[in-house]
């Protein structure tokens, strides 16, 4: 056990962790050849494509420091604020982690958020900063606001790039010096903490675990703790480029098990694995449940693909345990599920997915949080959706969800940012200088507001040099309205939404003209109408396509084109009555891009 050593790469997005993780990969030997690529853990088509690490990643390399043999387990983590959950699974499974910081822009909140995560595991700290041969980095006042931030000497600090491989074996020492050995007891009953899983169409379910105490050999007996079964380890072995089976894995090491799990519900990341003979009197602690912050309704286009939705969605959840899903009914769209997600750019991620993996076409309506609603007997009800929220009439006081926000960046563009959060409503609570002219502003937010599009226009008023990282802080009581669309005088639930008083006529109009663009023309006149309650607040009419009857009369007498037009008019008011409005896809998520 003296020579395992696992850790993770925590860094902010775009600091380069998977170059970095390549360079590792390439210097300890583990992929070689026609296998080495850029970003060769990114296993995703889609990672790929938009350069984003979406999953955490483990694999095995080995290493030869003064003449003997370590094995190091590493977990490639993603940067974004939306898989932060990802983050904190990977760093249960370890002991020590990587802190990357870019020389060209410094810590950023993602840096600070997930360096709090690591220190609140007790993790090992080893501070890289990387991309030094870029021509505009500028280590020395990076470096600088390392010090401040973890107070650690500035012979610690590794400088390194992942492009050129400078200080690759600088790391490499420095993770089998500074990183500790796991603690654990090989002959105590096995202990296996489950942190992914992933679904095999050939194999069923696989389950990646790290061994705390005890140990797992082929053919064992196996527990689950908190699901209660009990399987046969068919195979179990360690993580490389590919799966690698072995007889045994040991205690503190990284591997995998097979044990021909076919139901996606049996496997829950974050459970413990033990033996039926000897088992562990008790689970292992510290590991969080995800809660999400988003709310949507996914809907198959075709209701008869309910099922295979349904399936589709159990098997992303295996990879994905952030991803929490519920059956729901609509009026307009018929059965999907109400879904929730931990952010925007996941719940997009979730739907290509959803595309790509699995062929499945869906409708995903508008993203809403949930709300806490209380009514007169001062009873308290969660509500995610707006079209289950009571009669206002009933109501006392509805709580929405607070977060706290820290939004990196320098003091040049404090201005608009500031405006923008007040524009959402924000709460500024205090600012403070890190270092020359960088600044830390922490503002509370209500996550409705932000959960649309906040994250895109921080990036685009700050030209990209803001960075933002929020946690859930509280519910408070807010003016909220239920805003209704109405289309001829039906209301459409999918377009319900919940909005502050304060917004809901300017939101309500926007709505309508936005819709107005986008719903194709009809024989008929369609009435939008935007409502709360039984009040309309706002309203945009689309013209009938109009035929031109009186095209063939080329004179004669006046009343025969009024009795053609007479008998149009009569046409459309009947078609009036029977005519349903089709509303596209695009419809849906116009909302999200009203401005």
């Amino acid at each position: 056990m003296k020579n395992i050593r696992n850790f993770c790469i925590i860094a902010h997005i775009d600091h380069g962790k998977s170059t970095l993780a390549d360079r590792l990969l390439e210097y300890t030997q583990t992929v070689e050849g026609k296998a080495m690529q850029a970003q060769v853990l990114d296993d995703m088509d889609l990672e790929r494509e938009r350069g984003i690490t979406i999953k955490s990643h483990a694999i095995q390399m080995k290493y030869n420091y003064k003449e003997e043999e370590y094995t190091l387990n590493l977990i490639d983590t993603p940067g974004h604020v939306d898989f932060s959950y990802e983050v904190s699974r990977s760093i249960a499974a370890c002991e020590g982690a990587l802190l990357i910081v870019d020389a060209a822009q410094g810590i950023q909140a993602q840096t600070i958020s997930n360096l709090y995560m690591a220190l609140e595991n007790n993790l090992e700290i080893i501070p890289v900063l990387n991309k030094i041969d870029l021509p505009n980095a500028m280590p020395e006042e990076v470096e600088d606001q390392i010090i401040e931030l973890l107070g650690v000497g500035r012979e610690k600090i590794i400088r390194a790039s992942g492009k050129t491989g400078d200080g690759v074996y600088d790391i490499l020492n420095a993770i089998i010096e500074n990183i500790p050995a796991p603690e654990g007891d090989p002959d105590a009953p096995l202990q296996a903490l489950i942190f992914d899983s992933v679904f095999n169409s050939f194999r069923g379910i696989i389950a990646y675990f790290k061994v705390v105490n005890g140990s797992i050999k082929k053919g064992d007996s196996v527990k689950f703790i908190a699901t209660e079964k009990e399987y046969e380890a068919d195979e179990v072995g360690i993580l490389k480029l590919d799966m690698v089976p072995q007889k045994e894995v040991t205690c503190g090491n990284v591997g995998y098990i097979i044990s021909g799990i076919k139901i996606s519900k049996e496997v829950k990341v974050g459970d413990t694995i033990t033996h039926v003979k000897r088992p562990s009197p008790k689970a292992i602690e510290g590991f969080e449940e995800v809660k999400p912050m988003v709310f949507a309704g996914v809907y198959p286009i075709d209701s008869e693909d309910f099922e295979n939705l349904r399936s589709s969605l159990e098997k992303l959840q295996l990879n994905d345990a952030s991803l929490t899903f519920q059956a729901e009914s609509s009026v307009a769209l018929g059965f999907g599920f109400r879904c929730g997600f931990l952010g925007l750019l996941h719940m997009e991620i979730i739907q290509e997915r959803l595309d790509r993996e699995f062929n499945m076409n869906v409708i995903t309506t508008v993203p809403n949080v949930s709300y806490k609603v209380y009514d007169k007997q001062g009873i308290c009800k969660e509500v995610h959706n707006p079209a289950g929220l009571p009669d206002p009439t009933l109501i006392d006081r509805i709580e929405e969800p607070f977060i706290r926000a820290s939004v990196i960046t320098t003091t040049k563009y404090i201005g608009p940012i500031m405006t923008l959060c007040l524009g959402k409503r924000g709460i500024l609570i205090k600012q403070d200088y890190i270092s020359g002219d960088r600044i830390e502003i922490i503002y509370d937010l209500p996550l409705g507001e932000i959960v649309i599009d906040f994250y895109d226009k921080l990036k685009s008023i700050s030209k990209g040099y803001a960075s933002f990282d929020y946690h859930m802080h509280d519910y408070r009581t807010s003016k909220l309205v239920k805003l209704d669309i109405l289309l001829n005088g039906e209301p459409v639930d999918a377009l319900s939404t919940l909005t502050h008083f304060d917004n809901s006529v300017t939101f309500g109009r926007r709505m309508c003209e936005k819709l107005k663009e986008l719903i194709p023309r009809q024989q008929f006149d369609i009435a939008i109408q935007a409502a709360i309650g039984s009040k309309v607040i706002a309203r945009e009419t689309i013209k009938a396509v109009r035929k031109d009857v009186t095209a063939k009369c080329y004179g004669g007498d006046i009343s025969r084109k009024r009795k053609l037009l007479e008998k149009q008019k009569e046409g459309k008011k009947r078609m009036k009555q029977v005519g349903n409005v089709e509303v596209p896809q695009k419809a849906f998520l116009a909302v999200l891009k009203l401005d």
